[in-house]
Order: C-alpha cells, then sequence, then structure tokens
C-alpha cells in the first residue's frame, strides 16, 4: 500500500508529519472513502519530506488555490495515488486568514497500516478547518460520528 510505503519513508528520515482530511476521516472510521492522501508536516521538515517523496514518485506543477495562503503546498503521484502535502497550512474565510499548521503536540494517536506507523492529526481540529472552507457536509459527518 503505498500509505505504508510513503510513511516507512519519512519515519526514517525523522519527519514530524501526519495524516489529514478525508484520509484521517476515512482511518478513523468516519468516512469509507477518500480522494487522495493529505500530508500534513512541519515547516521545519517540508523539504525533506519533499525529497522523500520525490524518490518514491513524481512532482506536479503548482496549482494554486485563492481559499489558501498555506506556505507550502506540493502535489506529488506516488503509484499511481494523488498526495498533497502542506506544510504552513493557511485558510482564508472571510478575507481573515486561519493559521493551521501542523504543531508536533497536534499528533496525539498513531495507526498502524501494513507494519507502518501513521500519525494521525486530531478530528476536532480537522471539523474546525472544515468549517472555515465551509465544507458543511464534512462538519456533519464528523459531527455525526463523535455524538
Amino acid at each position: 500500500m503505498v500509505l505504508s510505503k510513503i510513511a516507512d519513508g519519512l519515519n526514517k528520515a525523522d519527519i514530524t508529519w501526519s495524516i489529514g482530511a478525508s484520509l484521517l476521516l476515512y482511518l478513523k472510521g468516519i468516512t469509507d472513502r477518500f480522494n487522495d492522501i493529505d500530508i500534513m508536516v512541519t515547516e521545519k521538515d517540508v523539504f525533506r519530506l519533499k525529497e522523500t517523496l520525490l524518490s518514491l514518485g513524481t512532482m506536479n506543477p503548482p496549482n494554486p488555490n485563492r481559499q489558501y495562503r498555506t506556505r507550502h503546498f506540493y502535489e506529488f503521484v506516488v503509484d499511481g495515488i494523488d498526495i498533497d502535502v502542506m506544510a504552513g497550512f493557511v485558510i482564508v474565510d472571510d478575507d481573515r486568514e486561519y493559521d493551521c499548521s501542523l504543531h508536533e503536540n497536534q499528533i496525539i494517536e498513531y495507526q498502524v497500516v501494513n507494519d507502518a506507523t501513521i500519525p494521525l492529526q486530531l478530528v476536532a481540529l480537522w471539523r474546525e478547518y472544515y468549517r472555515l472552507m465551509h465544507r458543511e457536509k464534512k462538519v456533519a459527518m464528523i459531527d455525526q460520528a463523535i455524538l
């Protein structure tokens, strides 16, 4: 599985990272599908993570989105799977910027997939991120799962 392959590389490189977005919800049993692998990484480790992923796959050209002012956003393809990488994740809502950067203390849970340890970001954080992005269906999905 691609996720365990990536995790092995990132963990061996001692990179602070975690899974977020729809894959996080999938791994927590909140949804039964995900579109891609969203990796959050600390800004201090983003370039080492980029090198690691380049050794496993290819990087797509930049594709900016006005709703975000993320300081480092990269899209990769590893074994045919889309990987989004975010460091310094910033969401813009009503002309206000919300810094949603990964911090080490936000990783409080790990899941093992094919013998690889996968750090998970807090679902509660992603509920807030989805609220800021006006993704009401995702917010409702999380609310239903945790109530």
